[in-house]
C-alpha cells in the first residue's frame, strides 16, 4: 500500500501484541457521528521507479480518484501527499517533513478533521491549497463517536460498500479501537481500516510523546501496537477491495479484474 516515508512500502505484519479479535460483519448500521477519510498517497514507489503511484490509471481512472470516489459519503476527506487535481470539497495537505512516514502522514491527515463533521456543508467548500501540518497538540478533536478511514491511495479495487463493511463492523464492535480488512494470506491491511478518531488521536500522542514529540520515519506497526483492533474478511462479490498496487504486475492485475 501506500504510505509516506522512507521505507518503501507501509507495513504489512502484525506487531507483536496480542491476538486481534476476528469478526465477521456486524448487521447494525455504520455509526452516524461524524465519518471523514484520510487518504495517504505518499511514498517513493521504489519498485515502480518512482512513479507518482497514486495518479496512476486504472480502468482509465487515477487510483487516488477510485479511492476518493469509495468514500464519496465522507463528510471530509483529506489527502495527505503530492496531489494534481483534487474534487471539489478534498483538503490536501503535507506530513512534516515530507517523506516523514505513514504515521506522520496520519497525524497530518487528523490535524484538519474538525470538531464537528456536518454532512450538508462539508463537500460544499472548495479545494484547498497544501496546509501546514499543525503540531499534534494543536490538532482539533472530532466527537467521541466519530471514525476515520485511513486508506492507501493505491487501492484501485475499493468500493463504497466495501467501506460500508468496515463501517458498520466496527459499528458492531464495540470494544474495537479500529476494523481493518485482512487479505487472502491472514494479514491485516492497516491502511484499509475504520477507526474511531479518539483512541486514535489518544494513540498518537502518546506514541509522539514517548519519541520527544518526533513521528518522522515511525512505523505503523507502533502506531497499531497503541490500538485494539478487529480483523474482517471482505464479504462482498467482486475483487478483494484491500488489494494494493506496488508493482507493475499489480496494475495489470487491478485492470484485468475491472474489467
Amino acid at each position: 500500500m501506500t504510505g509516506t516515508g522512507p521505507s518503501t512500502e507501509p507495513d504489512r505484519a502484525e506487531p507483536d501484541r496480542a491476538e486481534p479479535q476476528q469478526a465477521e460483519p456486524e448487521q447494525a448500521e455504520p455509526d452516524q457521528a461524524g465519518f471523514a477519510a484520510v487518504v495517504l498517497a505518499g511514498g517513493a514507489a521504489r519498485r515502480m521507479g518512482g512513479a507518482d503511484k497514486p495518479a496512476l490509471p486504472v480502468g482509465g481512472r487515477p487510483m487516488v480518484d477510485r479511492v476518493l470516489a469509495a468514500v464519496a459519503d465522507a463528510d471530509l476527506r483529506v489527502v495527505v501527499g503530492p496531489t494534481g487535481d483534487l474534487p471539489a470539497g478534498v483538503r490536501a495537505t503535507r506530513e512534516q517533513p515530507p517523506g516523514g512516514g505513514p504515521v506522520a502522514a496520519v497525524a497530518a491527515g487528523l490535524a484538519l478533521l474538525p470538531d464537528t463533521l456536518p454532512a450538508d456543508t462539508s463537500r460544499a467548500a472548495p479545494p484547498t491549497p497544501f496546509d501546514a501540518t499543525p503540531a499534534l497538540s494543536d490538532a482539533p478533536a472530532l466527537s467521541d463517536g466519530g471514525t476515520v478511514a485511513l486508506l492507501a491511495a493505491d487501492l484501485p479495487l475499493l468500493t463504497a460498500d466495501a467501506v460500508r463493511q468496515l463501517r458498520t463492523a466496527l459499528s458492531g464492535a464495540t470494544s474495537a479501537d479500529g476494523v481493518v480488512y485482512v487479505d487472502d494470506a491472514g494479514r491485516a491491511q492497516f491502511l484499509c481500516g475504520v477507526w474511531r478518531v479518539a483512541p486514535l488521536r489518544a494513540a498518537l500522542t502518546r506514541l509522539a510523546a514517548g519519541r520527544n514529540g518526533v513521528l518522522t520515519g515511525t512505523s505503523m506497526r507502533a502506531l497499531i501496537a497503541e490500538l485494539t483492533v478487529t480483523e474482517v474478511a471482505w464479504q462482498g462479490s467482486g475483487p478483494p477491495p484491500w488489494f494494493d498496487c506496488d508493482t507493475e504486475d499489480d496494475v495489470r492485475r487491478a485492470e484485468e479484474w475491472i474489467r
